[in-house]
């Protein structure tokens, strides 16, 4: 089947932030009383869940909506570091052309988002932005009623285990791409209905476009 509506995360599946986010993480958990991540470490980190991840950081959950905060001004002063993936927009162009609503649920502003996006946000009819770190079911179901469409017609995808985890716990199905911030393996231990491996996957699942030879 082909799917109605698809929801996307942005850093890590839309936006390549991963590198910016590993030049910053270090001056945040200093600011914020955290472990700091020894380069040795992310690897390790990107087989972990989020809440492993917290936890092995030992960060207090309490400082998180500070964190995330504090994490978007810093990203709005960085949005010329920050580009789309390769093959984005003409991904998102082809859903939309296939009448297939598109959504952005993200931790990041609105404003950080559209300005990320640049020309492929007025491809998206709903926005539901600063998520918190699992706040992401409440905003897929937000969207889902907006968008008048029933969960088996939805699809969420994300490059993060919390991705997985949100769009099952709303019953709808799940994308994960294998460019973002976790291992591709952490991804597929978690079965999604679709493991993405190139940028033009997504257009033949979501419509089910052939792909060209």
């Amino acid at each position: 089947m082909s799917y109605a509506l698809a929801i996307f995360d942005l850093d890590g599946t839309l936006a390549d932030s991963f590198p910016w986010f590993l030049r910053t993480i270090n001056d945040v958990a200093d600011r914020f009383g955290f472990r700091r991540v020894a380069d040795e470490e992310v690897e390790g980190l990107r087989h972990a869940s989020t809440r492993e991840i917290l936890t092995r950081l030992e960060v207090p959950l309490w400082k998180l909506p500070a964190i995330a905060r504090h994490a978007r001004r810093l990203k709005a002063e960085a949005a010329a570091e920050i580009s789309l993936f390769p093959g984005v927009e003409a991904m998102l162009r082809t859903l939309a052309d296939n009448g297939v609503q598109l959504a952005l649920v993200t931790s990041d502003s609105e404003a950080n988002a559209r300005q990320k996006l640049d020309g492929a946000a007025a491809l998206f009819a709903h926005f539901d932005c600063a998520a918190s770190v699992f706040g992401k079911p409440a905003k897929f179901r937000r969207v889902i009623r907006r968008a008048g469409v029933v969960p088996a017609e939805v699809i969420a995808i994300g490059d993060e285990v919390r991705d997985i985890e949100a769009a099952r716990a709303v019953g709808i199905a799940c994308g994960a791409v294998g460019w973002g911030y976790a291992a591709p393996a952490a991804l597929q231990a978690l079965a999604p209905d679709h493991m993405f491996a190139q940028m033009e996957e997504i257009a033949d699942v979501v419509c089910r476009i052939p792909l060209k030879a």
